[in-house]
């Protein structure tokens, strides 16, 4: 298979930096209107990237590249030289706020639980997080048991001691 040179008129794209992204390309030169019709161009199989089709949108040009895309031909021009891609790293997952159970491992932080919970980390720089655990322990709702069949409506009303509302049991 031989390769042979074909002279084309191409259309020069001028970037300060580079590699840039295959579909950010087709958005530079106009060539596109938004970054979604760009990815959907190339997706589709309607771009190529130096004589062959390409279907991935953040695919790396870099500086002498052409591009073909609806009948015409780009090349990305850029002085600069390339600057290294940093692999991408997984996004950190966010922890999940769960009630913990007595019996489960407290952080080192944490009054024992054999002690009353009455004062808030002596350290400044205490996270918050921390001190709200504290106080959700120190507000602890009451526990109100179901009255009996056949009292009326009023004998069935109660008052939380700790927040002042009324409590109804059904």
């Amino acid at each position: 298979m031989s390769h042979e040179e074909i002279e084309v008129e191409a259309i020069g794209i001028e970037v300060s930096a580079q590699p840039v992204e295959l579909y950010k390309v087709l958005k530079i030169a106009n060539a596109v209107s938004g970054g979604g019709e760009a990815k959907m161009a190339i997706v589709e199989g309607y771009v190529a990237v130096n004589g062959e089709i390409e279907t991935r949108k953040r695919r790396k040009i870099h500086d002498g590249d052409v591009i073909q895309f609806n009948e015409e031909f780009y090349v990305l021009l850029c002085d600069a030289p390339p600057t290294p891609v940093e692999p991408r790293q997984a996004k950190p997952v966010k922890a999940q706020k769960n009630n913990v159970s007595a019996s489960k491992k407290k952080p080192a932080s944490c009054a024992p639980a054999s002690s009353t919970v009455d004062k808030k980390p002596s350290s400044p720089k205490a996270p918050a997080k921390q001190i709200k655990n504290a106080d959700k322990k120190q507000n602890k709702t009451p526990k109100i048991e179901r009255p009996k069949q056949g009292k009326s409506s009023a004998e069935t009303s109660k008052s939380d001691t700790a927040t002042g509302r009324k409590l109804i049991s059904f």
